[in-house]
């Protein structure tokens, strides 16, 4: 994971978005709306080719603003939507429901808390001091994210 020098997440997001569009545009033919491949088969492609692209580095994403993440929750929708082929509407929280995937901010959440709890009974005392954060002066009152030790950037 490479991030710019002032530990911007924009640059690495719209990169990342890039290079997801690259593969799903290889794989439509297999998960899109026409092709006769049952959903479960579809599912199985995404989880194991596209979902590792954005899943990489998913216990620093819970230092990223809510805009970053939107911009994979929303590349996560639209494959999902595409591969299921259902013609009414429905709102996300019901398509990753009847598919059994968890939503994007779900993930994050999920594998930073387990980031941290590994951190805090870690053998080295620098990664431990990363979770002290009585020092940290901050100049704006964000909404603090996941984990305690990020700064938002």
């Amino acid at each position: 994971m490479t991030l710019d020098t002032k530990l911007r997440w924009k640059a690495r997001v719209k990169k990342k978005h890039e290079e997801l569009g690259l593969k799903y545009k290889k794989l439509y033919w297999l998960v899109g709306r026409r092709s006769a491949l049952p959903i479960h088969n579809k599912l199985m492609l995404y989880k194991h080719i596209l979902k590792p692209g954005w899943n990489y580095g998913i216990q620093l994403w819970g230092c990223t603003k809510q805009s970053n993440t939107d911009i994979i929750r929303r590349f996560q929708n639209n494959v999902l939507r595409t591969s299921w082929m259902h013609l009414g509407n429905i709102r996300n929280a019901d398509l990753h429901r009847d598919l059994q995937m968890e939503m994007v901010t779900n993930e994050i959440e999920k594998f930073a808390k387990k980031h941290e709890a590994r951190l805090l009974h870690h053998d080295n005392v620098e990664a431990i001091q990363l979770l002290d954060n009585s020092e940290l002066v901050r100049r704006f009152k964000r909404k603090r994210r996941l984990l305690s030790w990020c700064s938002d950037h």
